[in-house]
């Protein structure tokens, strides 16, 4: 339980420093060049991943409000698996899954009302000037860019032909990166983490025979 809590308040920590910070000292566009192949490039995401739209304000409240759900599903879960002492690498991935998923959420629901327009000056956080949205109104910060490779397309492909390519493209933060993570470890791993949970489900049950058995005896 200490190491799940551990996780998701580290991410979330790190999560909503670097929001606020870039939120309230870049404007829309503005980059800091670190490297190359890696750019803080402050962007906002008024929908879904890759700045797609669902539904204009109405689609986004509906979204919002899907995420919440869907994050308290996980969060339910991921205190099952706690409570039934599940391999620590299950519940360390789906802490990083849920970690990620509530820190999106804030910036959904509360940054419209946090955060002053930064469309003619930089936002301003917590001011008593009034936000720039409502509730569940809010716009996720994204920041973390790596143009790690940059081409253009052979000229005899179709359509694409003699046009720019870059890879990676979109622009993320570190709630994203936290659900990719956990996401990712999880496909490469699941089979070793059922297998503990199994070998350790019959280990227990064994134990528990056994002292039944000794209990019987006495």
């Amino acid at each position: 339980m200490r190491r799940s809590a551990l996780i998701v308040f580290s991410v979330l920590l790190l999560d909503q420093i670097s929001k606020i910070w870039i939120k309230t000292h870049l404007f829309p566009g503005e980059e800091i060049p670190i490297f190359s192949w890696f750019i803080i490039h402050f962007t906002e995401n008024n929908g879904m991943a890759f700045g797609l739209e669902f539904g204009g304000m109405a689609g986004k409240i509906f979204l919002t409000v899907f995420r919440i759900v869907a994050s308290g599903v996980i969060g339910w879960y991921l205190l099952r698996l706690i409570k039934k002492k599940a391999h620590i690498g299950l519940i360390t991935c789906f802490s990083l899954i849920f970690a990620g998923a509530i820190g999106n959420i804030i910036d959904s629901t509360f940054y419209g009302l946090f955060f002053t327009d930064d469309t003619h000056h930089l936002s301003k956080f917590l001011s008593g000037e009034g936000g720039y949205g409502k509730i569940l109104q809010g716009r996720v910060v994204d920041m973390l860019y790596f143009p790690l490779v940059n081409g253009q397309y052979p000229s005899w492909i179709p359509f694409f032909g003699g046009e720019p390519f870059q890879f990676f493209r979109p622009v993320f933060n570190v709630a994203d990166s936290s659900i990719t993570v956990g996401i990712f470890i999880f496909m490469i791993f699941q089979n070793r983490f059922n297998k503990k949970t199994e070998e350790e489900i019959i280990e227990n049950r064994e134990v528990e025979a056994t002292e039944k058995s000794e209990e019987k005896s006495d």
